[in-house]
């Protein structure tokens, strides 16, 4: 992984704040990146939470981010096609776009924000799912990045998700 990705909210392995989960505002935190190949022709983000009680839960599933786009604005559309030619997908909340930590009471959670520099457009529909991005961009990655921050609930700060 040579795309360094990176975010003014939280550092690599830091707490990723309130307002960018489900006990706060839910709304998807900036990144920025550093430069990739010169052939990139889209981008693709996947935000994943290794640590759910059930498996690998997602968070967001964005696709055909244009090849000159470096950052990601706070609170990015939920709508399925955005402004800018980029598409949303499905998360496991069954929602278009980011659906931030909500963790059980308990240890914190990893979340990994992962970039995908991808050799060309996808052939995918909006609200397409985490399987189906993976199996479209298989051969097809360039470069990547990551970030992970971590979120937690302790006993007694536990607040139900928004619906």
């Amino acid at each position: 992984m040579s795309i360094t990705l990176t975010s003014s909210a939280f550092a690599e392995g830091g707490a990723i704040p309130v307002e960018y989960t489900a006990d706060g505002e839910d709304v998807s935190p900036p990144l920025r990146w550093s430069d990739p190949p010169a052939d990139v022709e889209t981008f693709a983000l996947i935000c994943e939470d290794p640590d759910a009680p059930r498996g690998t839960f997602t968070h967001w599933v964005l696709f055909d981010l244009p090849a000159d786009t470096r950052a990601l604005g706070e609170a990015v559309s939920v709508e399925p096609e955005l402004p800018n030619g980029a598409t949303n997908g499905m998360n496991d909340f069954k929602k278009t776009g980011y659906g931030g930590p909500s963790p059980p009471v308990g240890k914190p959670h990893r979340y990994f924000f992962h970039l995908y520099a991808l050799d060309h457009k996808l052939a995918l529909p909006p609200r397409a799912n985490v399987k189906e991005l993976r199996a479209e961009m298989d051969g097809h990655i360039l470069d990547e990045g990551q970030l992970m921050g971590t979120y937690g609930r302790r006993p007694g700060e536990w607040k139900p998700t928004p619906s």
